[in-house]
């Protein structure tokens, strides 16, 4: 039983912690919250859901949704940021802009679905369930886990084995010295929103396919547990949202399976609230938190 739970918690864990990369993806650049990004993940779900509607076939959903909430994500930081970006106290201005982009986009998908809960096609996606070592798997979970760990091995090599990844990793360090070494920063500001609206699309559809229930306020929550997964991680930490995305799918799990009902929030924010006592800049955080690193 316990080995079951911690499998499911995996399963969640890897889209927690890929949510969370494209939070901590655009922190680390601009050291700016970006609370729209809830709104992008469930613009993911309703463009894969609305692609299957269409008659066309779930991976090239899956497909469209990352590059859709792509685009959206670069729209953002055009509206939003670019401004904001030259001012050297924008943190508040950016928590404004965010959310009323957020507000926007929760708007227009409210008006498009007639504030309805909407459900992919029975059969979207094969049901099957796999049995071994006692572990009871769908084929559905499978698909998660394998989708969610291949993006983030995609987005690690990506950061840390390209030239342009180091490209994206000088600017979260030092703007100016990047500046000064040719690197256009305003390249990698589309770049790292691009990467950051893709993995949120991508969590949408795999969050949608899971419990098959896909509304305007769907990114609401996730914000929240977002959050608290870069916090716990470490601000700007890649490697840290990972970790702490899994830990959280997991610990939601537990509690879920052998607690009573209601105390998950009540637990994870308060072990939250012990782990930075003990380390006040999460995990794999460090005191100046921010740029991106690539803890080993």
């Amino acid at each position: 039983m316990l080995a079951q739970q911690l499998l499911n918690g995996l399963v969640v864990g890897g889209v927690y912690a890929l949510f969370a990369l494209g939070f901590t993806l655009v922190f680390g650049i601009h050291h700016l919250m970006n609370l729209a990004h809830g709104a992008v993940f469930m613009t993911g779900a309703f463009v894969a859901l609305y692609t299957v509607l269409a008659g066309m076939p779930l991976w090239l959903g899956f497909v469209f949704a990352i590059l859709a909430c792509g685009l959206l994500s670069i729209l953002i930081e055009v509206t939003a940021f670019r401004r904001l970006r030259k001012s050297g106290e924008a943190e508040f201005g950016a928590i404004i802009s965010t959310l009323g982009a957020e507000l926007i986009i929760v708007t227009f998908a409210q008006i498009v679905s007639g504030s309805d809960v909407l459900r992919f096609p029975f059969e979207t996606f094969p049901v099957e369930i796999f049995e071994f070592a006692g572990l009871r798997v769908t084929l559905l979970q499978l698909f998660m886990l394998v989708s969610s760990l291949l993006l983030m091995l995609i987005l690690t090599y990506y950061l840390y084995r390209t030239p342009l990844g180091t490209r994206i990793r000088s600017v979260s360090g030092n703007e100016r010295a990047s500046v000064l070494s040719g690197v256009n920063p305003n390249i990698i500001y589309y770049q790292t929103f691009f990467l950051s609206g893709a993995l949120a699309g991508a969590a949408g559809v795999l969050i949608g396919l899971s419990f098959n229930s896909i509304q305007f306020a769907m990114g609401e929550p996730f914000l929240l547990r977002g959050f608290v997964v870069v916090v716990l991680g470490g601000m700007g930490s890649i490697p840290g949202a990972m970790v702490a995305g899994l830990l959280l799918g997991m610990l939601q799990t537990l509690t879920a399976a052998y607690l009573p009902a209601g105390l998950t929030d009540a637990i994870i924010f308060s072990l939250l609230f012990v782990i930075l006592l003990v380390r006040p800049y999460g995990l794999f955080g460090k005191e100046t938190a921010g740029a991106m690193r690539a803890e080993r």
